[in-house]
């Protein structure tokens, strides 16, 4: 079997671009590493994978690239992304959520002994920070 090494990137699907990025440069501090597209931002998040930001509905055709052609995709509804944070810097996130008026929905201390820290972005997308002791391999 073809070895696969990690997931690279993920996608959610925006209303707003600009308020999107707004809101994800602010909180996290990403950085972009693509821009000037109209339908789409791209972060690097750890320098080791992608958030990708799509204005919804702008990619749902065919996209004709200089270097190749890309398929339609597109989401609707709220969809979920979770960041990776060391143990050490959870009271930091919750406080850094309260600084910018963010509301933790829930969090969860799973049996490995990770915590989860869930919230919504501006497109209602839920968003999850997780330390280490979520998962067997985390």
């Amino acid at each position: 079997m073809p070895v696969l090494n990690a997931v690279l990137e993920t996608s959610l699907y925006v209303d707003d671009l600009d308020r999107a990025s707004r809101f994800y440069e602010d909180v996290f501090g990403l950085s972009r590493i693509i821009e000037g597209d109209a339908r789409i931002r791209a972060y690097s998040v750890g320098g080791r994978s992608v958030l990708l930001l799509f204005k919804r509905g702008a990619s749902n055709c065919t996209t004709q690239l200089p270097f190749g052609t890309m398929g339609p995709h597109d989401g609707s509804g709220p969809l979920h992304v979770a960041f990776a944070i060391p143990a050490a810097e959870l009271a930091y996130w919750e406080a850094r959520l309260a600084e910018k008026k963010i509301n933790i929905e829930s969090t969860v201390r799973w049996p490995r002994g990770g915590t989860s820290l869930y919230f919504r972005d501006p497109d209602n997308h839920l968003v999850e920070l997780a330390t280490p002791g979520v998962w067997t391999i985390y």
